[in-house]
């Protein structure tokens, strides 16, 4: 029995873009996050955290309201620049990176939280710059956070569902990815179909999660076995 694989792809494609954007924009706001002393730093972080527990839909009924022609913001992006996001794969790819972006930015706001201030002192002493700080000292202490981050909006992406039907749709080689694929199938009463999607999915999701873990425990064993060794 042959299977049509575009949904498994649009999805593969629709999580990589999203990734790349989360990782771009997440990365620094990370650090912004952790380093600002603003005075409405908690609602920027409560704002930041809305996708975790707003239901899908009700983030997915907003974005569509805004994605629409009648709305101003779709208006105007359909007047000056001919973009329609409502129904396409450019808006998923924008509702997916609002929906991810807790995924991203929570662990690694963390791990900069975490490092000892010392690091950055004794870079500048050292006369390096802030990018060079930032790329050259501050990024490679926080590498396990980076990839946990990197996993956890890939893997939220490829799985999301509410979001992706509400600004998508079911629209075949275009907005159809694999979690509406399944949902559409099961409804078809098309249970083989269903089970290879979801399948694909769920061998996908546990490796990726399994290289994490297998990454980050050989880090450990190396960071442990360094500290023990006699100086």
């Amino acid at each position: 029995m042959t299977y049509d694989l575009s949904p498994l792809l649009l999805t593969f494609k629709l999580a990589s873009v999203t990734t790349a954007i989360l990782f771009s924009i997440g990365v620094p706001f990370a650090w912004w996050l952790a380093n600002t002393r603003i005075r409405f730093k908690p609602a920027v972080e409560a704002m930041v955290s809305m996708p975790l527990v707003l239901p899908p839909s009700v983030l997915g009924f907003y974005l569509l309201l805004a994605f629409s022609p009648t709305h101003w913001f779709g208006q105007g992006l359909d007047r000056i620049a001919g973009i329609r996001l409502a129904f396409s794969f450019e808006g998923l790819v924008i509702a997916s990176v609002i929906s991810s972006f807790p995924f991203m930015v929570h662990p690694i706001q963390a791990a900069f939280q975490s490092l000892p201030h010392s690091l950055t002192d004794a870079a500048r002493v050292l006369g390096k710059s802030n990018r060079q700080t930032f790329f050259r000292v501050l990024l490679p202490n926080i590498k396990p956070a980076l990839l946990s981050g990197t996993v956890l909006a890939f893997a939220h992406t490829i799985g999301e569902f509410g979001v992706v039907l509400m600004i998508g749709g079911n629209l075949p080689n275009e907005t159809r990815v694999a979690s509406i694929a399944i949902y559409d199938e099961v409804e078809s009463l098309n249970y083989a179909a269903a089970n290879f999607y979801a399948g694909v999915l769920f061998v996908l999701s546990f490796l990726i999660l399994l290289a994490v873990y297998f990454i980050n425990r050989k880090k450990q064993n190396q960071m442990a076995l360094h500290q023990g060794m006699p100086k």
